[in-house]
């Protein structure tokens, strides 16, 4: 079974006098981490955009095509890999929650729709002048983060945040979402399902939490994401006993008792019902 590390910021940022933030060119970054194109997560958020090149994005064991106009918005404790060309060029950006947080006091890096939920989608395709907009504001940070100027911290900070200010716009607009209250709604239920998941896999639960019937939940499950609210939590369930899974750190029967499944076996049957294939096998396959 192979190792999928998780990496700390630190392991990246060693020539920066500023902690929490990284950022490099692609193709320079990939020079002296080769490593990262093997199956990994991190514990801060990831920007990328390929502007040369092409390849593959596995991200929780979904493939993305990479191209030219390809963004990429991961959030701590994805799971992903790349299949690069020798010719990938683009920007890659690191930085912590807390490197966020704590310079804005009223907004939240997870505010941003892109990263409120696990069911956020992590890519945008951008257009040839969309590209260069984009562009122009990793190559300030990147120019800031190697001078030595006053407020630098501050600067990058600002940066960052028109970016993804950007970013938001442009995913806005190619978000499909049948009505605002239905969105709220879902965008409620998930960060309620974040934090019960493990403990708590009854839809009643949930419905009662937001005070509204499971009816009407189910109705706002089916109209925004067109499955149950059942079916969400499965899935939800199944993709962290994924991510478990891959980094070699649990056994089976251990997930299935941090994920409060009855048995082990009744874990497996679950998790090959929603999957195809049995854990083990999953396993092998990763």
């Amino acid at each position: 079974m192979k190792n999928h590390p998780i990496y700390e910021i630190n392991k990246f940022n060693y020539n920066t006098l500023i902690e929490d933030v990284f950022i490099n060119t692609f193709k320079t970054h990939l020079l002296t981490n080769s490593f990262i194109e093997k199956s990994h997560s991190h514990n801060f958020y990831l920007l990328v955009l390929f502007t040369e090149g092409s390849g593959k994005h596995t991200i929780d064991f979904k493939t993305y095509k990479i191209k030219p106009g390809a963004f990429f918005l991961l959030q701590p404790g994805q799971i992903h890999s790349w299949k690069l060309s020798s010719d990938i060029e683009g920007y890659i950006l690191f930085y912590t929650s807390e490197f966020y947080n704590l310079h804005f006091a009223k907004k939240r890096v997870d505010h941003y729709s892109f990263f409120n939920s696990t069911k956020s989608n992590p890519e945008i395709k951008l257009e040839t002048e969309e590209i260069k907009t984009i562009s122009n504001y990793f190559q300030q940070i990147l120019e800031e983060n190697k001078a030595q100027n006053l407020y630098k911290k501050d600067k990058i900070t600002l940066l960052l945040d028109m970016l993804l200010i950007e970013l938001a716009r442009k995913y806005r607009f190619t978000e499909t979402h049948l009505s605002s209250s239905y969105q709220n709604r879902i965008e409620q239920f998930e960060n309620i399902l974040e934090m019960h998941f493990k403990n708590e896999k009854s839809p009643s639960f949930y419905a009662s939490k937001l005070n509204i019937s499971l009816k009407h939940l189910n109705r706002v499950c089916k109209e925004v994401l067109n499955q149950t609210v059942t079916e969400t939590i499965r899935k939800r369930i199944i993709l962290e006993s994924k991510r478990m899974l891959v980094l070699k750190k649990y056994t089976i029967s251990e997930i299935a008792d941090e994920l409060n499944f009855e048995s082990h076996s009744y874990f497996a049957e679950i998790f090959k019902k929603q999957t195809g294939i049995s854990p083990k096998e999953f396993v092998k396959k990763n």
